[in-house]
């Protein structure tokens, strides 16, 4: 069997189940498992997957590009998620909102007459802000990360061990029942991870290209999510196993 023949297959299988096993695939394509190594690892190389003890996941579709590019994508999707996730942050709340373009549409709808205290690594999404007049806004410091836009590094992780946050709103690159909260870079992976010790309660807003995904970098298990903002069509049997680790999964 030709390698692009196997490349095939190997992406097809992966479509199909939302992983795959080495020792299956040995099997199934008759080939060696050290050959097949090697075509995850030409894959994973290529972006198409993402490799894992044993085999490998699907990779988030939605992690390449540019900020811009990545705000135009789902964005009718991203737009209804938002105003659900918006409606879970309550006044006299101290809120951690992560950057992203899900989290960007999330501070674009929240109440106008929204009294709160919005810490943020995004200049971009402080920059949304400007608007509410109740709303103090703290702009998180440090590296900029110019892919995501966001605040990375010492500085950032030293400002944000001087918060305690009432609620995080964690932008989410990659989730997986088993892998958990995953992320391209990471120093990015890093300030999640504090951001998610920093508060009582950490909200997660997700299309449904990042669920059932993985990246290099993980943040932490899924179970550090609290609540789960998914769209409405999203199969209850996806859904299934984060209910059972006891997050609160909430349909636009």
């Amino acid at each position: 069997m030709l390698r692009a023949e196997r490349h095939y297959l190997i992406l097809e299988q992966l479509r199909r189940q939302g992983k795959v096993q080495t020792l299956e695939l040995s099997r199934l394509l008759q080939v060696s498992e050290d050959t097949l190594r090697r075509d995850l690892r030409d894959l994973a190389a290529n972006g198409k997957l993402q490799r894992v003890h044993g085999g490998a996941l699907p990779r988030s579709t939605v992690a390449g590009g540019s900020f811009a590019e990545r705000e135009g994508q789902a964005a009718s999707s991203k737009q209804e998620l938002a105003v659900v996730a918006a409606r879970l942050l309550q006044d006299n709340q101290v809120i951690l909102i992560d950057g992203g373009t899900t989290n960007l549409q999330v501070a674009r709808n929240l109440p106008r007459a929204l009294q709160a205290t919005i810490v943020t690594p995004s200049p971009a999404i402080a920059l949304a802000l400007l608007p509410y007049p109740q709303v103090e806004v703290l702009l998180l410091g440090g590296r900029l990360a110019k892919g995501v836009e966001t605040a990375v590094g010492s500085a950032t992780s030293e400002a944000l061990h001087g918060i305690r946050a009432d609620v995080c709103l964690l932008g989410v690159c990659s989730l997986h029942q088993e892998i958990g909260i995953s992320v391209a870079d990471r120093e990015e992976a890093l300030v999640k991870r504090l951001m998610i010790a920093q508060s009582g309660e950490v909200i997660a807003v997700a299309v449904g290209d990042k669920l059932g995904t993985a990246m290099p970098y993980v943040v932490g298990p899924a179970s550090e999510l609290t609540h789960l903002v998914v769209e409405r069509f999203i199969p209850d049997e996806v859904t299934r196993p984060y209910v059972q680790m006891g997050i609160t999964v909430i349909r636009s």
